[in-house]
């Protein structure tokens, strides 16, 4: 396998159709570890796939390096990488079937008894992984395939090949949601028999959660944070990386509120106060250090017995999760406390302090 090391990297690119406009990444440094799976996670035009490409070496870096196992890869072709790529364009070979495409790795090497035996052996198993999806497709060229049927082949020939380093940009994109879902776990499986080191470039978050070790949060071209997913939504770096990671589907990540509009606000200092929604507990009595609001709407979701409120608490929106349906209804006046809460720098948006420091989950 390998360690992927960028250090100090910078990239200018002319962004299309956009006179004059460009897009930067400016001292990049980022490690991912060998046989872990790395996650870079951020919204749309953030970079992710640029990086992506730098890494695979489509793209040369303007400066900096670019180092597998500690060589200088800089110079070293992508094919002669040992990577497989999975990108959103597919690439697939027009005039192959779909099961040539799949082993298309192991069709422009010199035969050998070995090769043929490998190659075997990669295709039992990818087809062991991917199942019927793709077996029906074996046969058809990519011409007759729809997006997604592009897209399961396409990730077949990257599972398929001998590669050190995998390199995927958001696969299941196309894919319908029960298909997603499914591959999403296969491909985790995968990753944890082989180790093999893995960039996995999306913007979803539910799919970060799923598949990653590390999770690298990325906006306009730089790396915000690198963590577990768990150390990331407990320990955010800032209110972008906060506002970003979501634990749970269908709730907002946070809510943020003055600092002085809480009780305890002139201790606080000049800071906003950040929540989770499942830290947010709701009386109908007034507490210590409770906050008074007017619930605005509810939501429930039934699959896990939860209930999402939107709460007024002056010129502020607050959101809280419970479990089961509440009593509570749009108009009631409630009381909230937070079990626990960031503080966040006005001006830079940086994180303060958290209380208490470490959640416990």
């Amino acid at each position: 396998m390998a360690r992927i090391d960028l250090i100090d990297v910078c990239k200018t690119l002319k962004e299309r159709g956009r006179h004059g406009s460009t897009f930067s990444i400016r001292n990049l440094s980022l490690r991912v570890p060998d046989g872990r799976t790395m996650v870079v996670l951020g919204p749309s035009g953030c970079g992710k796939t640029t990086l992506l490409k730098i890494i695979a070496g489509l793209i040369p870096p303007d400066s900096g390096d670019v180092r597998y196992d500690d060589v200088d890869v800089r110079q070293v072709r992508p094919g002669d990488r040992r990577i497989g790529m999975v990108f959103q364009s597919y690439a697939l070979y027009p005039h192959l079937s779909s099961k040539a495409n799949v082993l298309s790795y192991f069709l422009f090497r010199k035969k050998s008894p070995a090769l043929d035996a490998l190659a075997q052996a990669k295709y039992q198993r990818t087809s062991e992984l991917m199942g019927v999806e793709l077996a029906d497709l074996l046969e058809r060229k990519p011409a007759t395939l729809s997006g997604g049927e592009k897209q399961r082949v396409a990730l077949g020939r990257c599972i398929t090949r001998d590669a050190a380093v995998f390199l995927v940009d958001e696969p299941f994109a196309n894919l319908d949601q029960a298909l997603r879902e499914k591959y999403r776990v296969n491909l985790k499986i995968l990753l944890r028999q082989f180790s093999i080191t893995t960039v996995y470039v999306t913007h979803d978050h539910h799919e970060a959660l799923i598949l990653a070790d590390l999770v690298a949060v990325m906006d306009r071209g730089r790396i915000e944070q690198v963590g577990t997913p768990e150390e990331i939504y407990d320990e955010p770096t800032n209110v972008f990386v906060a506002g970003f990671l979501n634990l749970h589907i269908g709730a907002p990540p946070i809510s943020l509120v003055d600092a002085d509009s809480m009780p305890q606000g002139e201790r606080l200092g000049n800071a906003r106060v950040g929540v989770r929604p499942e830290d947010v507990e709701i009386s109908t009595k007034e507490r210590e250090n409770s906050l008074r609001g007017i619930v605005t709407g509810t939501l429930s979701l039934p699959p896990r017995s939860t209930t999402l409120f939107t709460i007024r608490v002056g010129e502020h929106e607050l959101h809280a999760q419970t479990s089961g349906a509440a009593p509570q209804v749009t108009g009631d006046s409630v009381w909230l406390t937070f079990k626990r809460y960031h503080l966040f720098d006005k001006e830079s948006g940086v994180r303060l302090r958290s209380h208490p420091e470490r959640a416990l989950r």
